[in-house]
């Protein structure tokens, strides 16, 4: 049984969620599924999306032969809160976040890893996790079999969740520990996780970062650092990482066949900081080293799609192309500058930058390639799209149920993503957190698309209404945004909130996507009716 796609039924949380059937026929196969989500990609960052100075061929080839969506976003402007979303189906203000790393999910939830394994699939993550190892605290790495296949509290993985595997990074690969973790079997066949090279007489160690920034080791960028583990910590190479795990999905992928569906979730690390292509990508673009991360994950997505080819894979594969929230602007070390500015501007026309809850920071990219599953090439859709979004469409693409009450936040797409240019929009709001809060994206039924955010500010750090707070990232007067509310510092060079602007921001989308005017002073009505939606939203979400 099927929810219904009416977005009444998904995104009004005290109505009871609806079911209808829907199979496919016998006579069909069941697609395989790539989730491939890059890791702070912004809106402009791809050559499909208008970048110049980076090159995507493969990525780009892959949107000609699909459909390219342009208002897609995610659920939160920061990697963990979005990646929980993309594989639970749900708003991050369901969860309860916090700086220890433990893990999202709930036990016992129902993830969209764990529903199509319930549903026959071979299920794997090769990858950056990031969604915590343990519910307290670090497990012990040096263990041989650090984390086994029985729950405990310590033991909290993507094994847990529903991957029958795993291999990758627990956490960003500027976090520690630095080291990859892999699925093994022990002698009875049951799964656990070891460390790669881990070597029990050279033990890993792990460092508290420091809060000097002046004070910091180079290879400690705000979340500690790790040594000892000679072995373990070269056997991850922090300019060869994605081509490490291209080289494990290729493996993957070769060991397919089309009588047994998977599901592949390829989480890259690109192009996240610190900015590290390997030397054959080094100097490939002209938009510098950040440039030349993004060309070698293009490369990587190639060797992707090729291996589906060679295996006759690729009709009946859906692959999904996107990013966990929105690019970050850089200094001039990983990306040159005209004038003052970058040359190249990671999320394009946008306003705001990872972190934010302008747009920047959370619209981004996504393409879906399906030609077996009727989904057309070359097309673009310019309807509403969340990537909670992404359970409920792989769900329906699979035929499989979804329980009731799981992925309350998601939306079937494929109805829309089959008919981009004719079918009617499905999702008609959107809530996204920030770190500094949440905003809504609303259209109306005129089919008018507004932001609304409840603060002044960015609702991230590229603006913060505080004399004294720190900036995320480079300073105002480089970002080149423009916003009624917000000033240069002559002096300091940062954005400065006017006084005289309102508790409230709302932008029309349709006549300003860039976000320059805010316009909740003239329309008071709209903003009241969108505060008072996203509040509701929020507390029948807090559990």
């Amino acid at each position: 049984m099927f929810r219904q796609s009416c977005y009444l039924s998904r995104l009004l949380p005290l109505i009871p969620l609806l079911t209808v059937t829907f199979a496919l026929p016998a006579s069909e196969q069941r697609p395989n599924v790539v989730l491939i989500v890059a890791d702070d990609l912004g809106y402009g960052d791809l050559g499909c999306y208008g970048a110049t100075r980076v090159k995507t061929p493969n990525i780009d080839r892959l949107a000609q032969e699909g459909v390219r969506c342009t208002d897609a976003q995610a659920s939160a402007s920061i990697c963990q809160p979005s990646r929980y979303s993309i594989l639970s189906g749900e708003y991050a203000s369901r969860i309860t976040m916090n700086g220890t790393y433990q893990t999202y999910f709930r036990d016992g939830q129902t993830t969209l890893p764990g529903l199509l394994r319930s549903a026959g699939y071979a299920t794997a993550i090769i990858g950056k996790w990031h969604n915590g190892f343990g519910r307290r605290g670090e497990p012990d790495y040096n263990r041989p079999d650090f984390i086994g296949n029985t729950r405990s509290a310590e033991s909290w993985t993507p094994l847990d969740i529903g991957f029958d595997s795993f291999f990758g990074l627990p956490r960003s690969h500027n976090e520690p520990p630095l080291v990859f973790v892999e699925t093994t079997q022990d002698t009875n066949g049951n799964a656990y996780l070891r460390v790669v090279d881990g070597d029990p007489t050279d033990p890993i160690i792990l460092h508290p970062t420091e809060k000097d920034v002046k004070k910091r080791r180079n290879d400690d960028l705000g979340h500690g650092f790790s040594t000892g583990a000679t072995k373990a910590h070269a056997a991850r190479d922090p300019e060869r990482i994605d081509l490490v795990l291209t080289d494990h999905a290729v493996s993957y992928l070769q060991g397919r066949s089309a009588e047994h569906p998977f599901f592949l979730y390829l989480p890259f690390t690109a192009p996240h900081v610190p900015i590290a292509p390997a030397k054959e990508f080094q100097g490939s673009s002209t938009a510098g080293p950040y440039g030349d991360f993004i060309q070698q994950l293009d490369a990587c997505v190639g060797r992707i799609a090729t291996v589906l080819s060679d295996r006759g894979l690729d009709k009946n594969t859906l692959i999904i192309i996107t990013s966990d929230n929105g690019g970050l602007y850089l200094g001039k070390k990983e990306t040159p500058y005209l004038g003052k500015a970058q040359a190249h501007r990671p999320n394009g026309p946008l306003q705001g930058q990872k972190t934010d809850c302008w747009e920047g920071g959370h619209r981004v990219p996504l393409i879906v390639r399906w030609p077996a599953g009727g989904v057309p090439a070359g097309a673009t859709c310019d309807e509403l799209i969340g990537l909670t979004d992404v359970m409920a469409t792989v769900a329906a693409a699979t035929a499989t149920p979804i329980p009731a009450q799981v992925a309350q936040d998601s939306l079937d797409m494929l109805p829309l993503l089959k008919a981009p240019t004719t079918h009617p929009g499905i999702r008609r709001e959107m809530v996204i957190k920030g770190t500094k809060g949440y905003m809504l994206r609303s259209t109306d039924d005129q089919g008018h698309a507004w932001a609304f955010l409840p603060m002044r500010g960015t609702g991230g750090e590229t603006v913060i209404d505080l004399p004294n707070a720190g900036q995320w990232g480079q300073l105002y007067r480089t970002l080149g945004f423009t916003n009624s509310d917000i000033i240069t510092d002559p002096i300091s060079g940062r954005g400065r909130i006017l006084d005289a602007a309102p508790g409230q921001q709302l932008y029309d989308l349709n006549a300003d996507v860039t976000q320059r005017n805010n316009v909740a002073v003239q329309y008071p009505e709209i903003a009241a009716r969108l505060d008072a939606r996203l509040k509701a939203i929020l507390n029948s979400n807090n559990r």
